[in-house]
């Protein structure tokens, strides 16, 4: 179906009720996989972090990480879950190129994590309850490089590269119950869901949470009923979406293609589908198999996680602030506004902040910069402003060079484009780019002195009295120095020169 085809959002709506599920992948940053002591480090050379294990050679026996329990039970505590007293763990039958084992370890009718909840604010303070069916623990696949092509997608591409490295990596995957009664707010609701959990993984520590290296991925189930219809419509599954805007924009994309599907008398077919982000778009995938297609059977290779009231207990002590409370305590801390703090919240910048005012700047340095300079350049490029290559230090450094004197406000931005283009620091970008202001006063008196007699007839104003206009002498001087001239300085130079009070 073409993407001119489907319907608008609006008519979508106008017709049927959206129904929405979430599976949210998180990935676990312990230092070992899963079910092996093979190394879990992103990034590294391909195929180096694995071992017998991980590449499911013959006789091999795996054995489960502890730290990936707790790290589990935390996420259920953090989801309000029930914790199991006894849970076991499955194979999950498939066949795939980056699945050595050709079946993924997981957990079925026994999940360590079940029946909790959490409640999402959108951006207007509306609440909605989110069930949470289950979070149960399981291995990552590999991942596949799709070479050849244009867009690097499994479409088109002439082979693909298997890396094992993430191959046994600790998942932890939280499922919701079926998603009602959201209509025209089911979007914002699915950005702001997988946000939550992002923020509750991340200051529990137990996951870098970093979406574009896929520490947490959503697949995203869309369905369409007629209003007043009970039995829910057929189902997609648009996979890995991994980020905020991403699952927003896919939720968008399948109510209004299957409104359209629906409208043209044809049926929607239980499928997988991929997102494009170029294109804004979903094609299909591969049929969507139940659980019954996976042939679950219990892991015989793994004893039963046995969890002890206990054993919980410690582990709920060591839950960090809850992310309401830390959003009061943060706002209260940094001065902002309601409004100004609801805009912090909805850009996904809090963390960035909070970190960059532990790194040294003020609040109101750090929510300049990332609501800003790095939130413009971000939308121009099409991240998020977390993904642009600006870390909380570099802000830092840049707030220090313009407290030093070093560079001014206008400066600070080439500063910027020169650490995104990979020249170092900001100290070492103006070094190298010669952008330090110029505060040498006979260099200033020089270029003072070109402006003036640029400009007689403002100098002979500013000698009458209208000291006002001494702006225009300011922005000569600006003109000449390229903009690195200390603009205090130069101001009073220019008086001086003109003997005239300031």
């Amino acid at each position: 179906m073409s993407v001119d085809t489907i319907l608008s959002f609006e008519e979508a709506l106008q017709k049927y009720e959206p129904v929405m599920g979430f599976e949210v992948h998180v990935e676990l940053n312990t230092k070992t996989k899963m079910f092996s002591s093979a190394p879990n480090v992103f990034g590294d050379v391909p195929n180096s972090n694995v071992n017998e294990v991980c590449l499911g050679l013959p006789g091999v026996l795996p054995v489960v990480n502890k730290k990936a329990v707790e790290s589990s039970i935390l996420i259920g505590l953090a989801l309000n879950c029930k914790i199991a007293t006894h849970c076991t763990f499955a194979r999950k039958q498939y066949f795939y190129p980056d699945t050595p084992k050709n079946f993924q370890t997981s957990q079925y009718e026994d999940p360590i994590c079940y029946d909790g909840w959490i409640d999402i604010e959108l951006a207007d303070g509306t609440v909605f309850h989110v069930e949470i069916e289950r979070a149960h623990m399981e291995e990552d696949a590999g991942k596949l490089t799709h070479m050849g092509g244009a867009t690097g997608r499994i479409q088109g591409a002439d082979y693909s590269l298997v890396d094992y490295n993430r191959s046994g990596v600790p998942l932890v995957e939280i499922v919701t119950r079926p998603i009602v009664g959201v209509g025209a707010r089911a979007p914002e609701l699915a950005k702001a869901y997988v946000a939550a959990i992002r923020e509750i993984v991340k200051n529990l520590g137990v996951s870098d949470a970093k979406m574009e290296r896929g520490n947490v991925r959503c697949d995203a189930n869309v369905s369409l009923r007629p209003y007043g219809q009970e039995k829910l419509g057929t189902r997609t599954e648009t996979k890995n979406v991994n980020s905020l805007r991403a699952v927003e924009n896919a939720v968008t994309f399948e109510i209004r293609r299957h409104a359209a599907v629906l409208e043209s008398g044809a049926k929607i077919i239980q499928e997988t589908r991929h997102w494009h982000e170029d294109t804004k778009s979903t094609t299909s995938g591969r049929p969507k198999s139940d659980a019954d297609d996976y042939r679950y059977f219990p892991e015989p290779d793994l004893v039963p996680i046995v969890t002890t009231a206990e054993w919980v207990e410690e582990l709920r002590s060591r839950l960090p602030e809850p992310p309401a409370e830390r959003r009061k305590r943060l706002q209260a801390d940094w001065g902002y506004t309601d409004l100004e703090f609801r805009d912090v919240v909805n850009a996904g910048l809090m963390d960035e902040i909070e970190e960059t005012v532990t790194a040294g700047a003020s609040a109101a340095a750090a929510r300049k910069w990332w609501m800003g300079e790095i939130a413009r350049r971000a939308k121009l490029a099409e991240v998020d402003p977390s993904e642009l290559g600006v870390s909380p230090a570099v802000v830092v450094e840049i707030e220090k060079l313009i407290a030093s004197g070093a560079i001014n406000d206008k400066l600070a931005r080439k500063v910027l484009d020169g650490v995104l283009e990979g020249e170092g620091t900001p100290t070492e970008v103006v070094a190298k780019r010669g952008l330090a202001v110029v505060s040498d006063d006979g260099a200033l008196q020089a270029a003072i002195d070109e402006a003036l007699a640029a400009q007689p007839d403002v100098a002979d104003k500013i000698r009458a009295g209208k000291v006002q206009a001494v702006g225009a002498i300011v922005g000569g001087v600006m003109k000449v120095t390229r903009g690195q001239a200390d603009a205090g300085r130069v101001r009073e130079l220019i008086l001086k020169t003109l003997g005239v009070q300031g």
